[in-house]
Parts: C-alpha cells; structure tokens; sequence
C-alpha cells in the first residue's frame, strides 16, 4: 500500500493529499474495516515528508470516523458509522456536499459535472 502513495506538486497541502488517498483505498475497498494502517512513521519515511504531517492526516481520518487510533497498537480501519436519519442525514449531507462543492472549486472542476459523476458513481452495483 505505501507504495501507491503519492505526493503532488499541486498546492494542495500534503496531510490533504494523503488523507484524500486513504479514504479513496478505502471507499475502493482496498482497506477494509479492521485493517491495520501503515504506522505514521512508515509514511513519513516512504515518502520523505515530516511525521506531523502525516499524523495531520491521521487525526483528520480519526476524526471523520474512518479510522481509530489505538496508542501502542496502531491506526485501524473503522467499521462504518450507522447510517444517519432525520436532521443529523440532512445536516450531514449539507457539510458533506459543501465540502465537496469546495474541493472541487479548488481543484477546477465544474460542480455540475462533478455532481453527474457522484450520481454515476452511486448508482453503479459495486458502489460502497
């Protein structure tokens, strides 16, 4: 897995970068709940960047619920979160398509075309 890692110089700050690439692993079911994380350290030696910037995206994981940070054992996969319903669905998909709105104004693509993609993405059988 750490080699299919990859830093860009596209601006986008390096802790976004690797977080980005990790959830997408594990939206394609390349990491899977209960898998065990590369340690921050491996990371940060992989790809010649310093441990707090990949403990950046690691807490930022953390906090989103995708993984949980076990001290001495190490950063695992989370089960998925209960799906929600009610005002926590629709606050939740609120934050969710804003911040998708804003990753792709910075990242120049059209929010239309973005928004026919995620439609095509969720409709396909093997869709997480």
């Amino acid at each position: 897995m750490l080699s299919t890692l990859r830093i860009e110089d596209t601006g986008v700050p390096i802790y976004v970068q690797l977080r980005e690439q990790f959830l997408r692993m594990m939206g394609a079911g390349r990491l899977k709940p209960g898998d065990q994380m590369p340690t921050m350290r491996q990371v940060a030696v992989s790809l010649r960047v310093d441990l707090n910037t990949v403990r950046h995206a690691y807490d930022d994981l953390e906090r989103a619920g995708a993984v949980i940070l076990v001290r001495g054992r190490g950063s695992f996969v989370a089960e998925p979160a209960a799906t929600l319903t009610g005002p926590d669905h629709e606050a939740e998909t609120e934050r969710l398509a804003r911040q998708a709105l804003a990753a792709a104004a910075a990242a120049g693509v059209d929010p239309a075309a973005l928004a026919r993609k995620i439609n095509e993405l969720a409709t396909q059988e093997d869709a997480p």
